[in-house]
């Protein structure tokens, strides 16, 4: 993805032109329903809370000052909007999901149990950032456009990350031929 034509892309938009914007939005949905499904946890609200963060964009983006910044100004409107529909809803984050994995009795469905708790036990930006690489695909260099940091960083952050899962993975009895 070209910086410049980005630039364009967020320029227009802040001029009104919705093609432009809806460009933007075909780029960005997957990385805000990713970044909003590490917060949430639930599919459907994470696609209510993605939208809603595009919708407050559209309104919002003539207030962008630094068109270059769009993906991380994004980003932040997503995590907000996420975080708020947290707390109305009182999601409890995961407990819910593992508890139900965890009742079920073939072990395949408490090795999924163990990895979703893995995953409930990292930090919301480690969430983001597994969700975007490994649910969503996206390269390093568009995780780096939309969380605002070096392709190294995100190569870094993603191997940490992957440690601390298989820590606690390791932790709790799961083998790494169980998880590969």
């Amino acid at each position: 993805m070209d910086l410049n034509s980005e630039i364009k892309l967020v320029g227009n938009a802040q001029q009104g032109c919705i093609d432009s914007f809806g460009i933007l939005y075909e780029r960005y949905y997957k990385a805000m329903n990713a970044i909003a499904l590490a917060i949430l946890t639930d599919k459907e609200l994470a696609e209510d809370a993605a939208q809603e963060a595009f919708a407050i964009a559209c309104k919002d983006i003539g207030n962008l000052k630094n068109k270059d910044k769009f993906a991380p100004w994004l980003a932040g409107i997503c995590r907000n909007v996420s975080r708020q529909m947290l707390k109305t809803n009182k999601i409890k984050l995961n407990s819910s999901i593992v508890e139900c994995i965890s009742s079920q009795k073939d072990e395949h469905s408490q090795k999924q149990a163990a990895i979703k708790n893995a995953l409930g036990n990292l930090k919301d930006s480690e969430r983001e950032l597994i969700n975007l690489r490994y649910y969503d695909n996206l390269p390093y260099e568009r995780i780096a456009s939309v969380l605002h940091i070096s392709t190294q960083a995100v190569h870094g952050r993603l191997i940490r990350t992957k440690r601390k899962i298989a820590k606690h993975l390791k932790r709790n009895g799961v083998t790494g031929d169980d998880y590969e």
